[in-house]
């Protein structure tokens, strides 16, 4: 299948649609700074590092944000741009659809948390199968980024699926809870690298922020994703040899380690 490679790009923007982009980066922004002072506090350490539910959640609906809002720009702008008569609700439309857009994220993220919990026990009772579950998980993100499909999911997450003549806040979050369902389907297993790493990893979350931005927006995405794939196979392969790599499975102690570093 062949990506379309001019959507999602800055040349298919209108003059219009950079203040929508503008405050999702801002958002985006935003989300960083509260994800950055949480992850200073916390460490990095494997499963849920101690969070119960809602505050994990709240945490992860803040992580999302920061990674995937400035990336969501272009589909935002193209969803809610509507007819000339409402470009006063361009802004407040793309924020919604932003919020909409989070909503199968933060569903993703209660199975995270469930997942997260099992990793956390297994890095404290069995090292060994924990640093092969590791492996294991860069191995099958690197897998999925080269099969068929993942390129059909992100020729779907690069398109603005639906455009409304009259766009409103309700219209738009419902767009973008559609295309965020979308970018679940894409971007799962990037997100699952979180787990092998460590789910407060800024180091992490910000390389895999870099790779979603460039696969929606920049041209070839499918040499990006590609490349991303191979990476995380050469990720998997040092895995073995050095599972240091691994802090998001590493037993209390390491953690504690990795931590302090």
């Amino acid at each position: 299948m062949r990506i379309n490679e001019g959507v999602g790009t800055t040349a298919g923007l209108s003059r219009g649609a950079s203040p929508v982009w503008a405050a999702l980066v801002i958002a985006g922004g935003v989300a960083w700074l509260i994800t950055a002072g949480q992850a200073r506090k916390m460490g990095v350490g494997p499963g849920t590092m101690g969070m119960a539910f809602p505050l994990f959640l709240g945490m992860w609906a803040a992580m999302m944000a920061a990674m995937m809002l400035p990336a969501i720009g272009p589909q935002a702008a193209g969803e809610t741009a509507g007819a000339a008569g409402v470009r006063a609700l361009r802004i407040p439309n793309g924020l919604a659809f932003g919020a909409g857009f989070l909503v199968p994220w933060a569903g993703f993220g209660a199975l995270a948390f469930a997942a997260l919990k099992g990793t956390g026990r297994l890095a404290d009772s069995s090292p060994g199968a924990a640093k092969w579950l590791g492996v294991a998980i860069f191995a099958v993100a690197g897998l999925y980024q080269l099969s068929p499909l993942k390129i059909r999911a992100l020729e779907h997450c690069r398109m603005s699926m639906h455009r409304s003549e009259s766009p409103n806040f309700a219209s738009s979050i419902a767009a973008g809870a559609r295309d965020g369902a979308i970018c679940v389907g894409c971007c799962w297993a990037l997100m699952s690298v979180l787990f092998a790493v460590g789910v407060m990893n800024l180091l992490a979350m910000g390389l895999l922020a870099a790779v979603i931005f460039a696969e929606k927006i920049l041209p070839r995405p499918r040499l990006i994703a590609g490349l991303s794939g191979a990476a995380f196979l050469g990720l998997a392969m040092a895995a073995v040899i050095h599972p240091s790599l691994l802090s998001g499975l590493a037993g209390a102690d390491m953690a504690m380690t990795v931590g302090g570093m």
